[in-house]
C-alpha cells in the first residue's frame, strides 16, 4: 500500500493468475491456493486465503522498487512506528519476527493512525465484498470479509475475535500462536503472542481471552 502511495505500483494493474490485480492478491481474492500458485477459483469469485499471493505481491513491489522487500518493510513501515526490534526474516507473507512492544506499536498505530492513515483506510475497509470464503483453522464463512491485508470480522461466525467483538474489527492471526485486533468501535486493541502454535486450543482460549479484555475494560 505504501508502494501504491509512492506511485511503484497501482493496485488495479494485472498480477498474480490471469484477470486478476495486485488489489485481489492483497485482499485474498485472486484465486491462488493457500500454499502454491495453484488456481483454485477465479479472480474475484471467492475468498482463499493464500500466502502465495501475498508473496507474489512482495515479489512485484521488490521488482519495482529494485530492492529487497524486507528493506522496503524496515524503511516505510517498521522504522517510522519505531518497531525497531523486528525484522522481515523470511517470506513476506509468514516471516515477519519481532517483540509484543512492536506489536502493540503496530496496534496503537491501527487503532489510531498517524503514520499510515492512507494505507490503512484501505487496509480495513473491505474488499470485494460478500465473498464466500474459509476462514483458516475456522470454517467456510457465508462473508468472509477482509480488506486490503487486514482481516475485517464482519458477521463471521465461529470466529477467533470474541462475541463482545464488534463486526468493525480487524487484525490478524498468525501460525506462530500470535494475534493482533483492534476494535475501533471499542477503542481496544489486544496484542497476543504465546508459545504455541496455532491449533485447535485457539478457537476456545481465543474468543475468552478477547472477551474477557473487553468485559474487563466495561466494553
Amino acid at each position: 500500500l505504501v508502494a501504491a502511495r509512492q506511485g511503484l505500483v497501482d493496485l488495479d494493474e494485472p498480477a498474480g493468475p490471469p484477470g486478476a490485480t495486485l488489489r485481489h492478491l492483497l485482499a485474498h481474492a485472486s484465486g491462488y491456493a493457500f500454499d502454491s500458485r495453484a488456481v483454485l477459483a477465479a479472480p474475484g469469485r471467492s475468498r482463499i486465503y493464500s500466502n502465495a499471493g501475498i508473496d507474489a505481491a512482495a515479489a512485484l513491489v521488490e521488482a519495482r522498487a529494485g530492492r529487497h522487500f524486507g528493506t522496503l518493510v524496515r524503511d516505510s513501515v517498521l522504522g517510522p512506528l519505531g518497531m525497531d526490534d523486528t525484522r522481515l526474516d523470511g517470506p513476506a507473507s509468514s516471516g515477519l519476527v519481532g517483540p509484543a512492544g512492536d506489536l502493540v506499536r503496530l496496534a496503537l498505530e491501527v487503532l489510531r493512525p498517524r503514520v499510515l492513515a492512507a494505507e490503512l483506510a484501505q487496509a480495513t475497509a473491505v474488499a470485494f465484498p460478500g465473498l464466500r470464503g474459509v476462514l483458516p483453522g475456522f470454517g467456510m464463512q457465508a462473508a468472509c470479509d477482509w480488506g486490503l491485508g487486514l482481516e475485517i470480522r464482519g458477521t463471521k461466525s465461529p470466529h477467533w475475535t470474541g462475541a463482545r467483538s464488534s463486526p468493525r474489527t480487524v487484525g490478524h492471526f498468525g501460525r506462530s500462536g500470535t494475534f493482533l485486533w483492534v476494535d475501533p468501535d471499542a477503542g481496544v486493541a489486544l496484542a497476543c503472542l504465546t508459545d504455541r502454535e496455532f491449533g485447535p486450543w485457539a478457537a476456545s482460549s481465543w474468543p475468552a481471552l478477547s472477551d474477557a479484555a473487553l468485559a474487563g475494560l466495561g466494553r
